[in-house]
C-alpha cells in the first residue's frame, strides 16, 4: 500500500477501453494487488496428484468403474478474465479424468458447461476451453451448455431446511458421479457456489439471487459473510446427500497482462523506460483508433497466469484450500476506511466476454465486484462515497443482452431502487417468451440476468451516499440514478456536501485482483 505524497508519480486509472493517468490528491492511500505468486512448474503432475490423492474422498480411479454415469461440469466463460493463455487448466483437468475414465472402462460420458443463466458458449469458445482432442471426441452429442429453461433435462431434487428449492441439470444430478472442474479467480468462486448455481434453474437460483439476500451478503468476496454462499452451501450439502461430487478446484496468480501490455501488471514506480515508452505508445495508438475498434484489440488479450493450486476431493475440504491459496494471492492489509473509495473499471468484467461493457455491467463492476472487494468491512465507510472511471457508453450488445437494453429503457427510467425493481418487474423478464427463446436458441443472457447485474450492487448501494462516474456519459449514468464528473477534482468537488471538503481517499489499484483486509 502507498501513500501519495509529493514524489508520487501519476498512477495508471483503467477506464474502459483505455486507461489514463491520475494524480491523486495527497495522503490518497493506494492498495495495490501482491506481487505475483510463481505458478507451478508441472502443472499436469499437480493434476494427477490431486486426482489421486484428493482430500475426504477416495481417489477418483475407485469412483470409477464400467456401467456407470459419469458427468464431468466447468465453469463456463465467465472465468478466468482475461481468458488464459492454452491449454486452459480446465482442459488439463478435464483430460486427466477422460484419460481415467478411459482406464476404467467408463463409456457413458457427458461433458457440461456450468453456464447457468449466462448466455451458452459458443463452439469456438468451448473448443478453446476444454482443447481440440475432448472438442472433437464429445461435440455436439456428449459436450453441451447447460439449458436452465428445459423442463425435460431438469430435476427438482428437493428443499433445503429454509425452503430453498434445489433444481439442477437431470443428466448431473442423476449420474452416477459429477466430477465438477473449477477455476477460481477470487473468493466469490467454488465451493457450493459451483454445482447449485452454475447447473441451476431460475427456481434454484431465486433463494440467493435477490436483493435481500445480496444486502445481506458482507462481502461477496468473504463466503463466511455471505448469506449467498450461505444459501448454496445449504443447496449444495442437499444435493451431497442424493448425488457423489468430486470437486476439483484450481487458482491462478496474477499475471493478469501480457507483453506488450506487462506494464499494466507492475506499480508505477516500477516502469522501466521500455514499459514507460510501451505505455505511451498504447495510449497514443488507442487515441485514434473509435470506440468499436479498440473493442477487439483489448478482448484478444491473454493472460499468461501461471497454476497455483489444484485441489480435489469433497467439496468443502477442496475450498477451504483454494480459499487459502486465494488468499496467499489477493490479500492486502488495510487499517480502516475512507470516505471515498475510488475504482477504475476495466474493459472486461464476468459477462462481456467477447462482447460489450454496458452501462449495466459497468454499474455492476464498480458496485458489485469492485466494491466487494473486502474482508471485514468496506474500504469506504458507511455514507461515504464512491468515485468510479469509466466512459459508460450507451452501447449494447444485440445478441448478448437483450433484456439488458429494455431493462436499461424500461425499468430505470421508472425506479433505480433494487427492491422496487424487483416486486414489479423481474417475474416479468424472467419468464418471457422471448427472452428464453434467446436464451436457449441464441446467444443471449437470460431475461432476468439484468436484475442479478442490479442487484450485485445493492449492497453498494445500501451502504454509499453517492457514486460518481468520472469521463461518464451524461444520460447514462443519470438514468442509473448517478452522476458524472469530467475530472477528479469536479467529483470532489461535487462530493464535498456528501463527505466534506477534506475527505480521505483510497484509490484501490486493479486489476490485477486485490481482496482487502480492512481492520
Amino acid at each position: 500500500m502507498l501513500e501519495v505524497d509529493e514524489r508520487t508519480p501519476p498512477l495508471l486509472v483503467h477506464e474502459g477501453l483505455d486507461f489514463r493517468l491520475e494524480r491523486f490528491p495527497l495522503g490518497t492511500r493506494v492498495v495495490y494487488p501482491p506481487d505475483s505468486l510463481p505458478g507451478i512448474d508441472d502443472v499436469d503432475s499437480a493434476v494427477r496428484e490431486a486426482l489421486l490423492h484428493p482430500r475426504d474422498s477416495e481417489p477418483l480411479p475407485e469412483l470409477l468403474r464400467p456401467g456407470m454415469r459419469l458427468t464431468i461440469a466447468f465453469d463456463d466463460i465467465s472465468l478466468p478474465l482475461p481468458p488464459m493463455q492454452t491449454p486452459d487448466i480446465r482442459q488439463r483437468v478435464i483430460e486427466a479424468v477422460l484419460e481415467l475414465a478411459v482406464q476404467a472402462g467408463v463409456d457413458d460420458v457427458m461433458l457440461i458447461v456450468a453456464n447457468s443463466l449466462h448466455r451458452r458458449m459458443t463452439p469456438a469458445e468451448i473448443h478453446r476451453v476444454v482443447g481440440e482432442r475432448v472438442f472433437r471426441s464429445f461435440w455436439p452429442d456428449r459436450l453441451v451448455n447447460h439449458d436452465a429453461e428445459d423442463p425435460d433435462n431438469l430435476l427438482h431434487v428437493g428443499e433445503t431446511d429454509r425452503g430453498e428449492d434445489v433444481e439442477i441439470n437431470r443428466r448431473a444430478a442423476e449420474s452416477d458421479l459429477l466430477v465438477y472442474v473449477n477455476i477460481n479467480l477470487v473468493a466469490m468462486d467454488g465451493g457450493h457456489k459451483s454445482v447449485p448455481v452454475g447447473l441451476a434453474s431460475y427456481r434454484s437460483l431465486r433463494p440467493h439471487h435477490n436483493v435481500h439476500t445480496m444486502v445481506r451478503s458482507t462481502s461477496f468476496m468473504d463466503p463466511s459473510h455471505s448469506a449467498l454462499h450461505e444459501s448454496a452451501t445449504r443447496m449444495g450439502r442437499l444435493l451431497a446427500d442424493h448425488l457423489k461430487v468430486f470437486t476439483v478446484e484450481t487458482t491462478l496468480n496474477n499475471d493478469t497482462f501480457p507483453e506488450p501490455y506487462g506494464f499494466l501488471n507492475k506499480r508505477e514506480w516500477e516502469w522501466s523506460l521500455k514499459d514507460q515508452a510501451t505505455m505511451f505508445a498504447v495510449r497514443q495508438g488507442l487515441s485514434v483508433l473509435p470506440r468499436r475498434a479498440r473493442r477487439p484489440i483489448f478482448h484478444r488479450t491473454i493472460a499468461p497466469y501461471g497454476v497455483t493450486g489444484v485441489n480435489a476431493g469433497e467439496t468443502e475440504a477442496v475450498h477451504e484450500r483454494t480459499l487459502a491459496s486465494v488468499h496467499r494471492q489477493q490479500l492486502v492489509e488495510v487499517d480502516g476506511q475512507s470516505d471515498v473509495l475510488v475504482v477504475g473499471l476495466p474493459y472486461i468484467c464476468p459477462y462481456n466476454v467477447n462482447s460489450i461493457m454496458n452501462p449495466i455491467l459497468a454499474m455492476c463492476l464498480g458496485l458489485g465486484y469492485f466494491f466487494n472487494s473486502y474482508r471485514g468491512k468496506p474500504l469506504v465507510r458507511p455514507g461515504g462515497a464512491m468515485i468510479c472511471y469509466h466512459p459508460v457508453p450507451r452501447d449494447f450488445h444485440q445478441v448478448h443482452h437483450p433484456s439488458y437494453v429494455d431493462f436499461f429503457e424500461e425499468v430505470l427510467a421508472e425506479s433505480t431502487d433494487p427492491a422496487t425493481i424487483e416486486a414489479k418487474y423481474e417475474e416479468q423478464y424472467a419468464t418471457d417468451p422471448w427472452y428464453i427463446h434467446l436464451y436457449r436458441t441464441s446467444y443471449a443472457y437470460h431475461g432476468v440476468h439484468p436484475f442479478y447485474m442490479w442487484y450485485w450492487g445493492a449492497h453498494a448501494l445500501d451502504h454509499l451516499s453517492d457514486v460518481i462516474f468520472i469521463g461518464g456519459d451524461r444520460g447514462s449514468v443519470a438514468r442509473m440514478g448517478f452522476r458524472s464528473a469530467s475530472t477528479l477534482d469536479d467529483a470532489l468537488e461535487m462530493l464535498s456536501d456528501t463527505v466534506g471538503p477534506s475527505p480521505t481517499l483510497t484509490y484501490l489499484h486493479t486489476p490485477p485482483l486485490t481482496l482487502a483486509e480492512v481492520r
